[in-house]
């Protein structure tokens, strides 16, 4: 997949429900943050397996961290969105 395609789908998800959610490219992966205050949410690092990626929080810790213990979680993109949206712990700082 594409990176300009999934910063496409990402604008996509954020205007589908309500705005208010930037990214940036860095690296590799896909930093989502909060327009209003700049707060990060999410970091998504594409796998290189289909529309795949990895998803990461900002932690008390002040870094990106896997969202369990077990290796990270890995969603098609769309459910990872999703995922993301409904989810407190990407919601903590914002």
């Amino acid at each position: 997949m594409e990176m300009d395609k999934i910063a496409l789908r990402i604008k996509a998800f954020d205007a589908a429900n309500g705005g208010g959610v930037g990214w940036y490219e860095d690296k590799g992966a896909y930093h989502l943050y909060l327009l209003a205050t700049e707060a990060p949410i999410a970091r998504l690092k594409p796998t290189g397996t289909g529309d795949d990626v990895r998803i990461a929080y900002w932690s008390h810790r002040r870094k990106w961290e896997d969202i369990d213990d077990m290796g990270g979680c890995v969603l098609p993109l769309d459910q990872a969105l999703d995922h993301i949206a409904n989810n407190g712990i990407f919601w903590t700082w914002t």
